[in-house]
C-alpha cells in the first residue's frame, strides 16, 4: 500500500502515514482513518506527532517518524496506539515519545497505563524496559489479512507518586 501525502494541517494524514508503514497489515492492528477520527473527536483520545529530530507536538514540521493515541478514563490511561515508521526505529524516539506520553499521563493525575499488544511484538521489549507488566492476553484478539487470528497480551504500569520514566 502506498503512504499518504502528509500534511502539516492534518494530523490524522501524519499518523495514517505512519501508521501504514508500521503495522505489518498481515497482524490487522492498524486501525482505519474513520476509526482514528472518530477516536479523536470523542474527546477523551488525544494524540502526539515525534518528528525525526524527537521534537513532540501534536504538528510537527516535516514529515511524521511516529505516534500515539491514548485515551483517558477516570483516572486511568490507555495506550491505544504506538508507532515509529520503521527508517526511523533505533534512533531513541520510541523512548521519546514513551516518556512523553508516560509524563504526560502523570500531569493529568492517572494511577494507572493499560495498553494492549499482539502477542510476539517487538515493541514488548520497550514496554517492558519502562516497568509495564503483564496482566491477561486475549486470544485471536486480532484478525490479519488472511483471517489468521493473533493473541492480544494486555500490560499494565502504576504511576505511583514516586514512578518516574526511565
Amino acid at each position: 500500500m502506498a503512504a499518504r501525502a502528509w500534511t502539516e494541517a492534518d494530523p490524522v494524514d501524519a499518523i495514517m502515514a505512519v501508521m501504514e508503514r508500521a503495522f505489518d497489515p498481515a497482524y490487522g492492528e492498524a486501525w482505519n482513518r474513520r476509526q482514528l477520527s472518530d477516536a479523536l473527536v470523542l474527546g477523551t483520545c488525544r494524540s502526539m506527532l515525534i518528528a525525526p529530530d524527537g521534537s513532540i507536538g501534536e504538528h510537527v514540521a516535516g514529515p511524521a517518524a511516529g505516534f500515539y493515541l491514548a485515551r483517558s478514563v477516570v483516572g486511568e490511561e490507555e495506550l491505544l496506539l504506538f508507532a515509529i515508521a520503521p527508517r526511523f526505529r533505533g534512533r531513541g524516539l520510541g523512548s521519546a515519545l514513551l516518556e512523553h506520553f508516560l509524563l504526560t499521563a502523570r500531569r493529568q493525575g492517572a494511577g494507572r497505563v493499560f495498553l494492549e499488544m499482539r502477542r510476539g511484538n517487538t515493541a514488548a521489549a520497550l514496554y517492558e524496559k519502562y516497568g509495564f507488566s503483564r496482566i491477561g492476553e486475549r486470544p485471536g484478539y486480532y484478525r490479519g489479512a488472511d483471517d489468521s487470528r493473533h493473541d492480544a497480551i494486555s500490560y499494565e504500569l502504576a504511576l505511583g507518586s514516586d514512578s518516574r520514566a526511565h
